[in-house]
């Protein structure tokens, strides 16, 4: 069958359980041919253009050259434990409420050497280091030889990726999202026996908690070394912060752990998770039991996937799914923690080398989460399809945009493992049975 020919044509990108690619096999490499680069450096060109003047740089609360409140409240938290103010009972800056872990003040004490008004554009450049070295460890797991021509993709990838939303919102608020997704992503592209494999899912989870998911994936892939020393990074970030912050500890752990509402009600529209979902439809509140209802079976689905996607050599995917699947999950999920979108645009552009439609593929997605700006006013501006006017028609949509890219992506990678399972099946069938491409043997089993 046709379909059979073409797909172990891509055996090479695709390596299956039997056939995963280890550190002995020979790594992959972009196409010598400058075509890939050219539309890159045209994407390029057209985000950074989109990023400079869909918004004013210097629009106040909204251009990207004037963010910077997260960090500003990260570095107030470090302050407060360094000159023993509380973490929790007094707002922070411009009246924010610190609602991170005791653990993550003290990882941002190095921010109160960076004077005040040096800190946004320094975070801001730190960032974009960050981002790409994201989409270079994406690259790495895809089984690439890291070279000239491919960090010259991956800049261009990084500026692009400039535009969507959760990075340009990292961007300019300041926000960590970038830097604990590379330690996840550094993590996994690690062989399964390095020494301290796992610490940096441990220090992420930490910092913010969400990257527990990650521990759980391990646990499902039985790597349970890695899964224990990212436990136990963890465990012992909560003891030594208590040890050495016991009341801010005790006041997390025992309160401001439990209430959300200090992060922002349910039903905000820029709560992209699948509680979210919910609050949006319900217009209020959700019912923590139908939340629960819908959100352990897509957590299991997750799991469940990502394990599979890990067992055919598929490691980005698998550890770019999880990252998806642990927004989706979460209780109160902002547009910026999606930047799990950009390892997969790389995924997407790494199938494209071997066929060019799915280059559609990517730009339907980069379309959807796309920084889109509405300009209420000459002073206000939202950023996000999320945010744009709910009177349209199609704001349903738009406002749960994220969570339905999600059960998109959901949906073909079930389709793919299915299809993968299909060839490791084929793949056992002897040569000598399987000589004639349009054999029954093919057409049953391939």
């Amino acid at each position: 069958m046709r379909f059979g020919n073409e797909w172990l044509r891509l055996g090479r990108f695709f390596p299956s359980r039997r056939t995963a690619r280890t550190p002995s096999t020979r790594p992959l490499e972009l196409p010598r041919s400058n075509a890939t680069l050219l539309l890159l450096l045209a994407c390029a060109v057209t985000a950074v253009t989109l990023l400079f003047t869909t918004v004013d740089p210097w629009l106040d609360k909204a251009g990207i050259l004037v963010g910077g409140l997260d960090v500003h409240v990260y570095r107030d938290g470090a302050w407060r434990i360094l000159h023993d103010r509380p973490l929790y009972s007094e707002p922070s800056h411009r009246g924010l409420l610190y609602t991170y872990t005791p653990f993550s003040a003290i990882a941002f004490m190095p921010t109160n050497l960076i004077p005040w008004r040096f800190l946004s554009p320094t975070w801001l450049t730190l960032n974009l280091g960050v981002l790409f070295g994201c989409v270079m460890m994406s690259w790495r797991l895809l089984g690439y030889r890291w070279t000239a021509r491919l960090a010259a993709a991956s800049a261009l990838i990084a500026l692009t990726c400039a535009f969507v939303e959760p990075v340009r919102t990292t961007l300019f608020y300041g926000q960590i999202n970038l830097m604990l997704m590379l330690l996840v992503l550094w993590v996994f592209s690690r062989d399964e026996h390095a020494k301290l494999r796992g610490a940096g899912v441990g220090v992420a989870a930490g910092i913010k908690l969400v990257p527990l998911y990650f521990v759980v994936q391990l646990l499902a892939l039985r790597q349970w070394r890695s899964a224990a020393t990212a436990a136990l990074t963890f465990l012992g970030s909560i003891v030594l912060t208590w040890l050495v912050l016991p009341a801010d500890s005790r006041e997390y752990w025992t309160s401001t752990f439990f209430q959300s509402e200090r992060i922002a009600p349910d039903s905000h529209p820029a709560n992209q998770s699948l509680r979210g979902v919910i609050a949006h439809l319900l217009h209020g509140p959700a019912p923590l039991w139908l939340w629960l209802l819908l959100a352990l079976p897509m957590f299991a689905a997750g799991l469940v996937l990502a394990t599979a996607l890990h067992q055919h050599g598929e490691r980005l995917l698998s550890v770019t799914l999880a990252g998806l699947t642990s927004c989706v999950v979460s209780p109160f999920s902002w547009g910026h923690h999606w930047v799990w979108f950009v390892p997969l645009l790389v995924y997407l552009m790494h199938r494209a080398q071997a066929n060019p439609r799915w280059w559609y593929a990517a730009a339907l997605l980069y379309l959807s989460i796309g920084g889109w700006a509405y300009h209420w006013s000459e002073t206000w501006v939202s950023v996000g399809v999320f945010l744009l006017p709910p009177s349209w028609p199609i704001a349903p949509v738009l406002m749960n945009m994220y969570v339905i890219a999600y059960l998109v992506a959901l949906g073909a990678i079930a389709v793919l493992v299915r299809r993968r399972d299909q060839a490791s099946t084929c793949e056992h069938v002897t040569d000598s049975a399987c000589e004639d491409p349009d054999s029954a043997c093919v057409s049953a089993r391939c």
